[in-house]
């Protein structure tokens, strides 16, 4: 836990520093800046309050158990992969491994045994329903992890950014976990999650009938979130087009929002594709500005790549700093050490302040003056806040025209 409240506050202190650090500075002196006082706050602040938080959790959980051990079960149930996102789910471990060298058994993690797998059967519903290649191939790892108790990345990678997928996944897992209390099922040794925990169940006497009971719960929570994401036939599964609605109306159809949101990039230059990791340059071949592609010119003309505010527009002429509708921000940087021109060869038609729409003249630029200098073209298009998506997915053309698709940037 201490781990992800210290990530948590980095993001914050990486912000400001961000927004506050001039561009000329800002690769080197953030991420500095943003390691010393996080690393200095951890020791001195988040470290002491997130163990605080955690021995707060512990108590609470123990109070309910002792209270009503099925209502213990309903709360973990609903609660568990919340817990599992921020860490804090280690909180309970301990109180279970003494348990288990108490009493012999323990029934305190029993309700956080099916949680994994009810992720399983959301996964298993969203594989076989989506309609994006990206969305599947995202999911079939998520769906093998789960099944051997690592939930992560289905949570993070999938379900959650989805959210109603998740949701069904809590509400059964709380079902689950009641259940699990409820008909006694016990854990006689501690060990992982997912199927390794299937010989934990194994009473020393040898019977099955807890572990039979528990195959049977296991069923239901892998087929229970599946049933209800079909049932309801949720229209995140579908980025585009139409479904048919419920309600015997299967002919009548409705939009679909897209499952993943995406602020799509056209190029703002005519010329010949060039991968990022291609650039003559590491500050922009190593992403250490963001993610993005470059762009050989064969024309001297930069158009604005969408409806985008001018945050910046370089003296010299050979960049520019924009930022779209929609949050993204993009630096165009015009050829490779063209700063030394002092902008010979370089007009801009816009400033600071203006904005401009998709496809308007931003700046003028002469080929062969940085040409006869013997200084690279490539212009790279960077998502200087790549940070704030989930990814960039570029072109896969070799060449583009002004205002064809060249970048996304999905959320």
């Amino acid at each position: 836990m201490p781990s992800i409240l210290a990530i948590w506050v980095a993001s914050y202190i990486q912000k400001f520093f961000t927004k506050m650090t001039p561009d000329v500075i800002k690769v080197f002196v953030v991420p500095l800046f943003t390691l010393l006082i996080t690393v200095l706050l951890t020791f001195l602040v988040v470290g002491p309050v997130a163990n605080t938080l955690s021995d707060g959790l512990t108590n609470l959980f123990q109070a309910i158990m002792n209270f009503n051990p099925i209502v213990f079960g309903l709360v973990l149930g609903i609660l568990w992969q919340v817990l599992v996102m921020f860490g804090m789910h280690w909180a309970l471990i301990p109180l279970a491994i003494s348990d288990v060298a108490t009493n012999g058994s323990s029934s305190i993690l029993s309700a956080a045994l099916l949680p994994c797998f009810t992720q399983t059967g959301v996964l298993g519903a969203i594989m076989l329903k989506t309609k994006e290649e990206k969305v599947r191939t995202i999911s079939m790892p998520a769906f093998v992890s789960s099944i051997f108790g690592v939930t992560e990345p289905a949570i993070y990678g999938v379900t959650l950014p989805m959210k109603t997928p998740f949701y069904i996944s809590c509400g059964v897992s709380e079902l689950m976990g009641a259940a699990m209390i409820a008909l006694d099922i016990k854990m006689y040794s501690t060990g992982g999650l997912g199927v390794f925990v299937f010989p934990s169940l194994i009473g020393q006497d040898g019977s099955l009938l807890k572990l039979s009971l528990r195959f049977l719960l296991l069923s239901l929570a892998v087929f229970s979130p599946s049933s209800s994401n079909s049932l309801y036939e949720y229209q995140i599964y579908n980025s585009g087009g139409e479904v048919a609605k419920a309600e015997g109306k299967a002919d009548e159809a409705a939009p679909v929002p897209k499952e993943i949101q995406q602020e799509i990039i056209a190029s703002p230059l005519i010329g010949n594709i060039v991968p990022l990791n291609r650039v003559p340059d590491q500050v922009f071949a190593s992403g250490a500005m963001g993610k993005g592609i470059a762009i050989d010119p064969t024309d001297g003309v930069v158009v604005a790549p969408a409806k985008a505010t001018v945050n910046l527009v370089f003296p010299t002429g050979h960049a520019i700093d924009l930022t779209t509708e929609n949050g993204a921000e993009l630096l165009i940087h015009i050829g490779m050490d063209t700063v030394s021109f002092a902008g010979k060869g370089f007009k801009t038609y816009v400033e600071a302040g203006d904005v401009g729409e998709a496809g308007q003249k931003l700046i003028e630029f002469d080929l062969a003056t940085i040409r006869d200098a013997k200084l690279p073209v490539i212009t790279p298009v960077i998502v200087t806040n790549t940070t704030d998506f989930g990814g960039v997915l570029t072109t896969k053309e070799a060449r583009v025209n002004a205002g064809d698709y060249l970048l996304a940037a999905v959320k």
